[in-house]
């Protein structure tokens, strides 16, 4: 049993420890990362991360190890891999890089965001209850409604923003506590080291979906929590060309369940996939640089236009969760959310014409998006689920690329323009 009172992974087969990612695919521990003296940093790591690897070329950067299945020496008698959904080479290095970022014992790598949150919810029993946000990620929201209505666990739909929500949650006493900070797509932000310290007291799991900041901007496991989930898709990628997913454990023995769970189900990520993420990762330490300074302007953009209602972005200071942020975050982030003026018709006007924003979901790649979360990344939530997020038909959200910071703001100010227009129009 683990310290959550899990029963740890598979045992071992045929005399060969299970497979647990994040570890060197030559079997010698952690991926040496080519970097000479002590403790570089984060930066370093992160564009370094598998230089060196290939032990059978010398290559600089490391081969891409694409075979669906490895020899065995004799019946029984296998080396660190066997078969790719069990273990492959290129995957555990993108694992550890991610652990890396992150602080975690080891990762793992699945083939995508929602199959990542699949494989945690795993760890939940029919009783056992979960407490998630109520303005999580629309897909979120559709799994855990789905699972539970289903009979797998039960779920509670919670404000964790709001201080009686620990007070209740002490009482229910859940077995998994999911948190997404900032929320998507109001970007509220949750005290983790307050539901952490909560989750030890009573024997509960907490879960951080930090696709939103990236281990750039934010490490969950740094303010208590023990999993962190990611979309690999987005910031870590950081080029729209992969779909992919990533979970990273405080705890070894957590990680070996999650890791089971991953082999079992199916879900680990395809090599190619995790060869592209590792590229990805290796600026995402740039990239996030100017992720931000971009957004920062399109917010001091959209807060002097008439035609917004209000701004969504941690980094202003009657943001309600701000002191938060300054306090568990190291960075603001590059997800902008915003709320017309108009309803449905500034909202089309907006859209319409936008030359550097494309309409699309998704986030966290060079290029920028926008999206409306009420009819995509929210429709699964119906009326009364979206209304209690407080996703309104007004509201848009940004994710704010890379591209020259003064191309995107008159991008948006000519749109706002047409916002502006549209909802003058008579009715």
């Amino acid at each position: 049993m683990n310290r959550h009172g899990h029963t740890n992974g598979q045992a071992p087969v045929n005399g060969r420890p299970p497979t647990v990612s994040g570890q060197d695919p030559a079997g010698g521990g952690r991926v040496p990362l080519s970097v000479p003296g002590a403790s570089p940093s984060l930066v370093t790591r992160a564009v370094r991360s598998g230089l060196g690897a290939d032990t059978g070329h010398r290559a600089v950067m490391p081969p891409i190890h694409l075979s669906s299945n490895f020899l065995f020496d004799s019946p029984g008698v296998c080396g660190r891999y066997d078969y790719t959904r069990s273990g492959n080479p290129t995957r555990d290095l993108v694992a550890t890089a991610i652990a890396d970022l992150e602080g975690g014992c080891g990762a793992v790598v699945t083939s995508s965001g929602m199959s990542a949150i699949s494989v945690v919810t795993r760890l939940l029993s029919a009783g056992d209850l979960l407490l998630a946000p109520r303005d999580c990620y629309g897909g979120s929201h559709r799994l855990f409604t789905a699972e539970a209505r289903g009979g797998s666990y039960r779920v509670r739909f919670i404000d964790p923003t709001d201080p009686a929500a620990l007070a209740e949650a002490r009482v229910l006493r859940p077995r998994v506590i999911w948190l997404e900070t900032p929320s998507n797509p109001l970007l509220r932000i949750t005290d983790i080291a307050a539901w952490s310290r909560l989750a030890r007291e009573t024997g509960a799991i907490c879960v951080v979906d930090n696709t939103f900041l990236s281990p750039v901007n934010q490490r969950p496991l740094d303010h208590g929590a023990d999993l962190v989930v990611h979309s690999t898709t987005k910031f870590l990628n950081g080029h729209s060309d992969v779909v992919g997913g990533a979970v990273v454990a405080a705890d070894p023995g957590l990680l070996e369940e999650v890791d089971w769970w991953t082999n079992a189900a199916g879900v680990a990520g395809s090599p190619f996939d995790a060869y592209l993420t590792l590229r990805g990762t290796r600026t995402l330490h740039a990239r996030s640089r100017i992720h931000e300074e971009n957004a920062l302007e399109v917010v001091a953009a959209l807060r002097r236009h008439d035609a917004v209602r209000r701004v969504y972005h941690p980094s202003l200071p009657d943001h309600p969760g701000h002191e938060t942020a300054r306090r568990q975050q190291t960075g603001w982030g590059s997800l902008v959310s915003f709320e017309l003026r108009g309803g449905w018709e500034a909202v089309d006007a907006f859209v319409d014409g936008l030359d550097c924003f494309a309409l699309a979901e998704s986030l966290g790649g060079v290029e920028s998006l926008v999206a409306h979360p009420a009819t995509m990344t929210h429709a699964s939530m119906d009326e009364q689920a979206q209304a209690a997020a407080g996703i309104g038909e007004g509201l848009l959200r940004l994710s704010v690329g890379i591209e020259a910071a003064t191309d995107l703001v008159a991008d948006l100010e000519r749109a706002l323009c047409r916002a502006e227009a549209a909802a003058c129009q008579p009715v």
